[in-house]
């Protein structure tokens, strides 16, 4: 998933915690959800990284050979530059885009 385009604000900002907790009814629950979604994004976005600088990994045991990859340093600003994890969840979730489900509730509505 390219992450860059995702609308989520590049930096923090004030939510309103009753429009977040609207869906579940509970603060507790949403910030849960979104965290765990931030978790995943996070572990995405960091094989995406390793897998792109895999390329550049060397293996020889010389240490005198230290050399600045334009490359290296372009791949790793860009994912610098990337808006958090957490905000990227967060703003996932207000656009309704979160797949999450309670086995607890869902076990209440049966009984």
């Amino acid at each position: 998933m390219d992450y860059k385009k995702s609308n989520a604000p590049g930096s923090t900002i004030t939510r309103d915690m009753m429009e977040l907790c609207a869906d579940t009814g509970n603060i507790y629950e949403t910030v849960s959800i979104i965290g765990k979604r931030a978790n995943q994004i996070s572990v995405e976005i960091k094989s995406d990284l390793s897998k792109k600088l895999q390329e550049f990994a060397s293996y020889t045991d010389n240490l005198e050979e230290v050399f600045e990859n334009r490359e290296q340093i372009e791949i790793s600003r860009y994912y610098e530059k990337l808006p958090k994890p957490n905000l990227i969840a967060a703003q996932e979730y207000l656009e309704g885009k979160v797949y999450y489900r309670n086995p607890a509730k869902e076990k209440e509505k049966l009984q």
